[in-house]
């Protein structure tokens, strides 16, 4: 079976899914080539998932090389974020508002992400993606980003049998060489990072209008899902009668929209491809005709994490430059719900080490069906994640 895994954007979560892909290093013989034929990313995920692609032929490696790099992570190798930088930023904005415009010179964005852009230039290999590919090591890689102009879902897929591009409602699949232009571009989260231009367009993260984020591994072949995710599914509870309410904080609308964009789609996903399991397994596939012929059970693994990241991020916060600090109290990222957008732009060691810990205690948690995965063994627990089963009865 042809195993896919996929990485959904993450932001700094991102050290998560690190800490998930250590458990399942620890599960394979130490010199284990990469387990996944299929590498698809989005975002953060999109550049862990290049980083394997690179490091193909020694999958403990390559995960050790991740670990080393998120668990030393300081906010200024992503951003600038000093006192300069942030006053700038915050002027910049402020002359473009009070003056109506500044005409070209307006700013693209709140955060400057050439520090990240720096840092992925001396860190991946991507010839090395090529080579992985013509040996066999994997299938294809596969990197998401959202293009401005057309307001399509575009996937870039490098692979070794590249099959035809496809085009749905919204979203296109076009072949490409893998470069760091469409890592920064599928990492662009909207108004925090600056576009970036590719061809003749501008793209922004690839979570925006990535409905369908399971059906590029899909369609590049695979048959067995392993998706990383960077949110837990426990809701928080309603406000009580008589509860005072607040107005949301840009912070807590802010971190609404990045939780939407990363997971949400995901989700959506997820049911449908487990209504379509369901189906098949009660009336088969022998008299199923075009254009359904071909649909085939697809087999997943959801590994999620155990406990709110809103609360690492809060206990972690005091770690940021102070000027970040300052700029994010001011937008309300103080408060519990303030801090889900701190949980995703805190790229400081404390923070990231535990997001570690915590990923590769879940994962260890799930070895057995991690290996039933990893074996092509049946997968007995998972016809329904458990998320899901309430929304499949209505």
């Amino acid at each position: 079976m042809r195993k896919a895994l996929i990485l959904p954007g993450a932001g700094a979560r991102g050290a998560y899914q690190v800490g998930v892909l250590k458990a399942i290093a620890e599960l394979l013989p130490e010199k284990s080539p990469c387990p996944f034929a299929v590498l698809s990313g989005t975002s953060a995920g999109a550049i862990n998932a290049a980083v394997l692609a690179s490091r193909a032929s020694h999958f403990h490696g390559a995960v050790r090389d991740m670990e080393q790099v998120w668990a030393n992570f300081e906010v200024g190798q992503v951003f600038r974020s000093d006192s300069f930088s942030m006053l700038k930023s915050s002027l910049h904005w402020l002359a473009a508002i009070v003056l109506g415009g500044l005409g070209k010179h307006n700013p693209l964005s709140l955060l400057d992400a050439s520090p990240l852009e720096d840092l992925l230039r001396r860190s991946i290999r991507f010839h090395r993606i090529d080579q992985a590919l013509r040996r066999g090591q994997i299938h294809a890689l596969a990197v998401t980003a959202s293009a401005y102009s057309s307001a399509r879902s575009v996937t870039f897929f490098q692979s070794r049998e590249a099959p035809p591009s496809w085009s749905r409602s919204r979203r296109i699949g076009r072949p490409a060489m893998i470069q760091i232009e469409h890592l920064m571009a599928s990492a662009a989260v909207p108004f925090i990072f600056p576009p970036v231009r590719i061809g003749s367009q501008y793209y922004g993260d690839g979570s925006m209008r990535h409905r369908s984020p399971l059906s590029a591994p899909i369609r590049l072949g695979a048959d067995r899902l392993l998706v990383i995710g960077v949110r837990d599914e426990h809701p928080d509870p309603d406000p009580s009668p008589g509860e005072e309410l607040t107005p949301p904080t840009f912070a807590h609308l802010a971190g609404y929209m990045l939780d939407t964009l990363f997971m949400d789609g995901l989700y959506a996903d997820l049911e449908r491809i487990t209504r379509i399991n369901l189906i098949i397994e009660q009336v088969g596939t022998s008299g199923l005709k075009p254009p359904i012929a071909n649909l085939r059970r697809i087999d997943s693994v959801v590994i999620l994490p155990s406990r709110d990241l809103r609360e690492a991020a809060g206990a972690h916060a005091p770690e940021l430059p102070l000027a970040l600090r300052l700029l994010l109290k001011g937008v309300g990222a103080g408060t519990r719900d303030g801090r889900q957008l701190i949980s995703y732009l805190l790229f400081e060691s404390g923070y990231t080490r535990e997001l570690i810990e915590m990923g590769y205690r879940d994962g260890l948690a799930r070895s057995e069906d991690l290996l039933a995965f990893l074996r092509d063994e049946p997968i007995h627990a998972l016809e329904a994640p458990q998320y899901l089963r309430a929304d499949l009865e209505h």
